[in-house]
């Protein structure tokens, strides 16, 4: 079990259930007894720390270490998922994935980032900032997705696309400026989840979609709250105060107009239950992919160009 700081009651009710467990003067019975009643208690503490979660302590649960990732998502959700890789001009991304994936009687296209659950994994995976190569790849299977007909579903979770020299050199900004264009006028049903984080431009690149949702737990905004404190106030300390102030959690974006809805996650984060929130994700996608695919190419287009223009209403102030 790994603990967030927030959570450090839960983690003492763990460890004493642990040392309950291993105890020697006590029968089974009397040690289930207890673990009982320790069990009670953790759970309605849990209820009562998730009810009033900040935006910081959502940031923190989206960067989760057992936080269920693109590919784990992928994987409980499709009976069959045959991934493509490579973007044709340079290299295969490895912080970006996609194939085509079964989803009961559903032929989808998954494209998404992908984070690693250990530090070697991670290394591999660029700890999910994806280079221009990524975006191209994504490119790539959105108009292949389009060819042959086929709903597509973004599930993002990055801290933010690449940042080095080399990814400038080969054109990361075009690389997500081209994205934006393209996937505006896909003919075809797209639906966004961020999963995890949602920072910048690493996540509109993939996020241009029909219905955009967030788990519960998860966070969209233009910048991580680190950055904004850092640039600020010239340090990162302030990081709490940013969260707050960036109004970066799923019932802010709903708040805003940014998303569509907000699909619950288990008592605890999705790392608690991932075969339950993967089961919740898939009713879900399922249910919009069907209602999607009762409108025209035309009307799909022309959906997703009304919803982000729309969004950042402006007003007019006349001169006196």
């Amino acid at each position: 079990m790994v603990f967030l700081d927030f959570e450090q009651p839960l983690e003492e009710l763990h460890n004493k259930m642990e040392a309950l467990r291993e105890r020697q003067d006590l029968t089974e019975e009397e040690i289930e007894e207890q673990v009982g009643k320790l069990e009670k208690l953790q759970s309605s503490l849990r209820r009562k720390i998730y009810n009033n979660l900040t935006g910081w302590q959502r940031v923190q649960l989206s960067r989760h270490p057992k936080r269920p990732y693109t590919l784990t998502y992928i994987e409980m959700m499709c009976s069959r998922f045959v991934e493509m890789q490579g973007d044709r001009c340079f290299r295969d991304d490895k912080a970006i994935v996609g194939g085509v994936g079964r989803l009961d009687n559903m032929t989808v296209m998954f494209v998404g980032h992908q984070k690693g659950a250990n530090t070697k994994a991670r290394q591999y995976r660029n700890f999910g900032m994806p280079n221009p190569e990524g975006y191209r790849k994504a490119l790539r299977l959105f108009k292949t997705a389009e060819r042959f007909n086929m709903p597509i579903v973004c599930l993002i979770d990055t801290p933010g696309a690449f940042p080095g020299i080399e990814a400038e050199d080969r054109g990361q900004a075009e690389a997500i400026a081209r994205n934006l264009f393209e996937m505006a006028r896909l003919t075809v049903p797209v639906i966004c989840v961020i999963i995890g984080e949602g920072a910048s431009g690493g996540a509109l690149g993939i996020g241009v979609g029909n219905r955009i949702f967030m788990l519960e737990n998860t966070w969209y905004t233009v910048i991580s709250p680190e950055s904004c404190s850092n640039i600020l106030w010239k340090t990162i300390d302030y990081k709490k105060e940013a969260a707050e102030a960036l109004k970066l959690t799923a019932p802010d974006a709903l708040e805003l107009g940014i998303i569509d809805g907000v699909v619950k996650e288990p008592l605890g984060g999705a790392h608690i239950q991932p075969e339950a929130m993967a089961k919740a994700l898939k009713k879900h996608l399922k249910k919009e992919i069907n209602e999607l695919k009762k409108l025209s190419p035309e009307e799909l287009v022309a959906q997703r160009i009304e919803k982000f223009s729309a969004m950042g209403p402006t007003q007019t102030i006349k001169k006196q």
